[in-house]
């Protein structure tokens, strides 16, 4: 049974026994979350007068759901896609504790939205849960924002090969973003044979040394 954890920053993650592995940096959940996701791709794709659509790889806890709802707004809107095939239990999420730069609220809405539907959650964000298997799913197109917060490639290197990066690609607009936590060089290079530039970015405070953000 996966069990709740309190990361570096204060901020709760998931631990998964059968894998041993976290569904967040234990160096910092939330710090993670917001550098990564948020900042490094989100806000860094430039404003439009479009929703934003935002591809995520694993819902998980809903924590990048939340805080990309929470900074969304007139001009970064999001239309916020995320495959699952794992949901996290309701009563789980009851019991994490994301301290006060969070909206509990919102996270609750977020995870008690139907699945296989879009759902308004704010003015500026609509939620689009599928429950399905990444690796064996057509993926939604026009995507400008990807985030790729699978479990690490040696946990479940399935969800990493350049085949599914390629998929991605395909899927994405021009001057699309993807970023992940993971800097590996074999990652790096398989997302730039598939098409895409890559950069090396700082890591979150406290925590990576880098990360990548991939752009078409």
């Amino acid at each position: 049974m996966n069990k709740i954890e309190i990361t570096a920053d204060g901020s709760a993650t998931l631990y998964v026994p059968q894998l041993d592995e976290h569904y967040h940096s234990v160096k910092g959940a939330l710090t993670e979350s917001l550098h990564i996701f948020r900042d490094c791709a989100f806000l860094h794709h430039p404003q439009s007068n479009q929703p934003l659509r935002v591809l995520e790889i694993g819902f998980g806890t809903g924590l990048n759901a939340v805080v990309t709802a929470m900074a969304a707004n007139v001009s970064h809107q999001a239309h916020y896609i995320s495959l699952e095939l794992f949901p996290v239990e309701i009563e789980i999420i009851e019991k994490l504790n994301y301290g006060e730069m969070v909206d509990n609220n919102l996270l609750m809405a977020l995870h008690k939205a139907p699945w296989e539907t879009a759902q308004p959650i704010t003015p500026f964000f609509t939620l689009e849960k599928h429950k399905c298997d990444f690796t064996q799913s057509v993926l939604p197109n026009d995507i400008d924002v990807v985030y790729f917060d699978a479990f690490a490639p040696e946990k479940q290197p399935e969800m990493w090969s350049e085949e599914l990066f390629a998929h991605i690609y395909a899927s994405m607009t021009h001057g699309g973003i993807l970023t992940t936590y993971c800097a590996k060089g074999e990652i790096r290079r398989r997302l730039q044979r598939v098409g895409f530039t890559v950069e090396r970015l700082q890591g979150p405070p406290g925590g990576k040394r880098e990360i990548l953000r991939a752009t078409k």
